[in-house]
């Protein structure tokens, strides 16, 4: 039931972050429609390279814009058999491929720049339009970088976080291309084919950072070292936990999943093994709420090196091994309970018999171990009865 739950309410949570990408994005869609197509005739009409360059870049939001609405769609699904962990990694896949396209954006405005530099005949000499259109993108598109961002901090996106500074990177190519634009009203003709230069390679770093960033997801980079110290503290803090290691982490888009190996003590039950472990899990996905996942192995001992009890015979052949070494003994058809601890290395074993098997317990409990000694694999024998 209580899994269930939580189900429910992950995708309550995934269906409630798709809508809010989805609105931020159509409103941001919106308004690049309006700034590209301004920028665009302001800019041919202005006679400004950078305000052209500008609206490439503004255009090259919306297609962003489309990647994003795709990817919040497709992401927040529920996870199916062919996909047990969930599709957030299309968000991811979409951010790299975001990136891509800034990168892919900046070094067409970047060449365009570069070939008016190198042929002065080729500059353009923009005017008071191309000023002024340039000076309503820079309010317009960080009023957008404002809004979408905050969105994308309320519903943990990295995507929409990756087109808020898609937006920023307009918002600050466009106060290039004012500074350019009125340079060469004050007489430096140079100074817009400059400022198309710096726009793109701004753009181009934006568009490296996201890309990189959703690369490093792609191949299981860790959490961040304070989020990994933050799951450490929970961990070790969780009563039964004596230590741990192989914890791993890694990203799934705007989720973390957790491994880790917990060592509790060697003689407790299986259940409250487990019990612990499970508290682990809550205590994790409760402490830091990105976590969407926790997978806890529950060890006896440190088995960083290797499995110590790597060899050893199960239960089945064990039991075998060791009634035929007591089957000279009486009170050993009276067991009720084995139970095996691989420990270091050995099979370590604790007996129960009804105290009205034995009529020297003492005697009978010597009896049992000294018969189990021939066995190499065999460690400490404890004898109990009730």
């Amino acid at each position: 039931m209580a899994a269930d739950a939580t189900t429910a309410a992950h995708a309550a949570e995934d269906e409630a972050r798709h809508r809010a990408t989805r609105r931020a994005t159509v409103i941001g869609a919106v308004v690049n429609v309006v700034l590209a197509a301004v920028k665009l005739v302001a800019g041919l009409l202005g006679h400004s390279a950078a305000l052209v360059a500008d609206a490439v870049h503004s255009l090259s939001d919306l297609a962003s814009d489309a990647v994003v609405l795709y990817a919040s769609r497709e992401g927040s699904r529920a996870a199916d058999a062919e996909h047990p962990y969930g599709h957030a990694r299309i968000e991811t896949v979409a951010t790299v491929a975001v990136g891509g396209l800034l990168i892919g954006v900046a070094a067409g405005i970047l060449w365009d720049a570069a070939e008016r530099l190198l042929d002065p005949q080729r500059l353009l000499r923009p005017g008071a339009l191309a000023l002024a259109a340039a000076a309503l993108s820079v309010i317009a598109k960080e009023a957008l970088y404002q809004y979408t961002v905050l969105v994308a901090r309320r519903v943990q996106s990295d995507l929409l976080r990756a087109n808020a500074w898609h937006h920023r990177s307009d918002a600050v190519s466009s106060v290039v291309v004012l500074l350019g634009i009125g340079g060469v009203m004050l007489g430096i003709e140079s100074l817009d084919a400059v400022a198309a230069v710096a726009v793109a390679l701004m753009i181009a770093k934006v568009g490296w950072e996201l890309a990189a960033g959703g690369v490093r997801e792609l191949i299981d980079t860790g959490l961040e070292p304070e989020r990994v110290r933050e799951i450490r503290r929970v961990i070790l803090g969780t009563d039964g936990v004596r230590t741990l290691h192989m914890l791993r982490t890694r990203r799934m888009g705007p989720h973390a999943l957790v491994d880790v190996h917990i060592l509790v003590d060697p003689r407790v039950s299986v259940s409250e093994g487990h019990q612990i472990g499970e508290t682990v899990r809550a205590r994790l996905m409760e402490a830091l709420p990105e976590v969407r996942d926790v997978t806890v192995h529950v060890d006896p001992e440190d088995d960083t090196g290797g499995n110590p009890s790597e060899g050893l015979p199960l239960r089945g052949e064990v039991l075998a091994r060791l009634e035929r070494r007591w089957r000279h003994i009486p009170e050993a058809a009276r067991i009720e309970e084995v139970t095996l601890h691989y420990l270091e290395g050995r099979i370590h074993v604790d007996v129960v018999l009804p105290l009205a098997a034995a009529a020297d317990p003492e005697a009978t409990a010597r009896a049992l171990r000294e018969a189990a000694a021939g066995l190499t694999e065999i460690g400490e024998v404890r004898v109990h009865f009730r």
